[in-house]
């Protein structure tokens, strides 16, 4: 249970759900699921290039949802095709380009199953210092746009009156959901890693007062389900990606039945 694999995976995950929890917090508020989602398609199209190209897959990844995100920033204005149908044609189309380009490269093997659902148990030191960065950046971001990012949350017409950069807060936050997924990546795979983004906040949401105690609650319940997963991956021999998300869900369906004050005050 100390083994140095093990604990490297719960600092990985841990790390991976202190930037998760926080950026879910606006894809929650926002409804920016299918971003998320169109995203995470985008993982395989990454891995199939990295591969390709002779380049690292986590560093492939990145640019591919990078590049995915700052395109998906600029469709959102357009008004021929309504977004939700737009998302979904990209998500599912690049999706398919990552398997057409893997069957391409018969000579190279690749572990699919690693990449849908995760392989946290295989993170390594290199892996950790890229995941801390990652966080710390993500973090840092928010803090420094947190006034911004919750005036265009709330409403982007006044807030633009009022002289915020609506646009470049819009884009911000697009690439901060691309980075995250990017590396969540590695812990619980490109099918499951929007889960890590969402659910943690939407446990977080009953229970939070104020936007800043939701986005701390939301950390706190991923990094809760990352050592819950991991442990019960551990005592029962089932994936550890799948696991952490089922513990996320957990939470999520714990907390729907602890009343919360305001609906107490309601009873009464």
């Amino acid at each position: 249970m100390t083994e140095d694999f093990f604990l490297r995976a719960l600092a990985g995950g841990v790390g991976v759900a202190l930037a998760a929890g926080p950026i879910g917090c606006f894809v929650v508020w926002r409804r920016m699921a299918y971003f998320g989602a169109t995203l995470a398609h985008a993982v395989l199209l990454g891995v199939a290039l990295g591969f390709l190209l002779e380049i690292e897959p986590t560093l492939a990844i990145l640019a591919i949802c990078l590049l995915l995100a700052g395109g998906l920033a600029l469709l959102e204005r357009q008004r021929l095709v309504p977004l939700d149908t737009l998302l979904g044609v990209l998500a599912h189309g690049v999706f398919a380009a990552g398997l057409i380009v893997i069957a391409f490269m018969e000579q190279v093997r690749v572990d699919l199953m690693g990449y849908l659902f995760g392989d946290v148990l295989s993170v390594s030191a290199a892996d950790l210092r890229f995941i801390f960065a990652i966080a710390a950046g993500s973090v840092a971001a928010l803090a420094w746009q947190w006034r911004n990012l919750l005036s265009v949350t709330v409403n982007e017409d006044l807030a633009a009156v009022e002289g915020v950069p609506v646009q470049r807060v819009r884009m911000l936050l697009v690439i901060l959901l691309a980075v995250v997924i990017a590396t969540g990546m590695k812990i619980v795979g490109m099918l499951l890693v929007l889960a890590l983004v969402i659910i943690p906040p939407a446990a977080a949401r009953r229970f939070a007062a104020t936007p800043e105690q939701m986005v701390v609650a939301a950390a706190g319940v991923g990094a809760a389900a990352v050592v819950a997963g991991l442990f019960g991956s551990l005592e029962w021999d089932v994936p550890a990606g799948p696991a952490i998300v089922m513990a996320a869900s957990a939470i999520f369906a714990a907390g729907l039945l602890v009343p919360t004050r305001s609906s107490s005050r309601r009873r009464e």
